[in-house]
């Protein structure tokens, strides 16, 4: 049986204090905020049935941290257009954003191609994903994902009642949509797919997921999470946006928190049939959460296509060095279209979490199918070569 952890035994321990956010972060972000960790016989967090993780509790003589690769975020961001919109903008912050909301709201459908009725926004991506959970799984059902996958909405549905039918990704950490597609059953009420995927950092072609969902969405709802998928360089893929004109039930969210660099200023916003939306905000308002200078900072990145063009370029570059120095210490990553990237290691997880930090270098470290992987973010090319030499260090 599954121990538990809750906030308050983790406020007890230490892990929540201040140096074990450090070590920890992603222990209270998201859909774990308020929720229950739930730890395996050897004291990993239970991530899914492939996938467990390590941390470490905090011990005080956590050393500063030189490089942050543990969290997916931008490095290079907000940028400054969307510093100035938040300095200008923050003077009028004792009032509600209501025009300055529907503006924006107006400038993402039209990037998009899609009417302004089709667009939710939120706090951040997380925060829909986590209130299509709440509502669609309020009377129990299942939920049909991927293994391993980004598991925000996973958790959620779980703890108001549903259950989810996790479907190993294939050979080469793409989804496996025929079997996807063939774990569809009468209590389905949502398939989530994360393209690219997190943890994996893998891509599903875009030919094939948009067959996918165009006939799949016929019987039930598919929700695409592509908050990297700007980062794809090279890719097969596109946005499932396109489907939605074609009446189809696709939900589709996207973040301002990746190619944008706004992840502490939160704006994301969910593209959906208003049929659906409005099943979303009979239960709870999308947008409420969004700050008055949260918008004007997402309106101002939206317009600034050089510094998503200099974000996109600077993460492949620090991508492709950290690929060359893997290749010649020997290790076999999976290629990734993403800010992160993921690789089987050689030495038990928690022993390189522990030394990773020693060195002032935060990293993910995670057992999948009972073997070592290390998760490490795209940082600055500084960040890359420091977390390069500490890695060179361990063998």
């Amino acid at each position: 049986m599954n121990q538990k952890i809750d906030r308050r035994n983790l406020l007890k321990s230490g892990l929540m204090a201040i140096g074990g956010m450090t070590l920890a972060p992603h222990l209270s972000m998201g859909a774990f905020s308020n929720s229950s960790f739930s730890l395996d016989p050897e004291n990993r967090i239970y991530r899914s049935p492939m996938v467990r993780e390590h941390y470490l509790p905090e011990d005080g003589k956590a050393p500063k941290i030189i490089a942050k690769l543990s969290a997916n975020e931008n490095p290079y961001g907000p940028p400054m257009s969307a510093q100035k919109a938040v300095a200008e903008s923050v003077k009028y912050g004792n009032r509600y954003a209501w025009k300055e909301m529907s503006d924006l709201v107006e400038k993402i459908a039209k990037r998009e191609g899609v009417p302004t009725d089709h667009i939710m926004m939120a706090p951040g991506s997380s925060d829909l994903l986590e209130k299509v959970a709440l509502v669609l799984f309020m009377n129990g059902g299942n939920v049909v994902s991927a293994d391993p996958c980004y598991m925000s909405l996973i958790k959620v549905a779980e703890a108001v009642g549903a259950t989810w039918k996790a479907v190993p990704c294939t050979a080469d950490w793409s989804h496996d949509l025929k079997a996807m597609e063939a774990a569809v059953d009468k209590d389905t009420k949502l398939v989530y797919i994360c393209n690219p995927n997190n943890p994996t950092g893998a891509i599903t072609s875009g030919k094939d997921l948009l067959d996918f969902c165009s006939r799949v969405s016929e019987k039930v709802p598919v929700f695409v999470d592509e908050a990297y998928i700007e980062l794809a360089v090279g890719a097969d893929t596109q946005s499932m946006v396109s489907l939605l004109t074609q009446k189809k039930n696709v939900i589709v969210a996207r973040t301002f928190s990746k190619i944008m660099g706004m992840a502490g200023i939160r704006v994301g916003y969910m593209a959906a049939q208003p049929a659906f939306l409005e099943q979303i905000n009979k239960i709870t308002r999308g947008g409420m959460g969004i700050a008055y200078t949260s918008i004007f900072a997402a309106s101002a990145s939206l317009d600034d296509k050089d510094f998503q063009g200099n974000t996109r370029k600077l993460n492949h570059e620090a991508k492709t060095y950290l690929y060359a120095n893997l290749d010649r210490m020997g290790y076999k990553y999976i290629p990734s279209y993403t800010n992160f990237v993921l690789f089987p290691v050689s030495i038990p997880g928690k022993d390189l979490l522990a030394k990773m930090t020693a060195k002032g270098i935060s990293i993910r470290a995670f057992d999948i199918q009972d073997k070592p992987w290390c998760r490490v973010s795209i940082g600055t090319m500084d960040e890359m070569k420091a977390f390069v030499g500490a890695l060179g260090q361990l063998s």
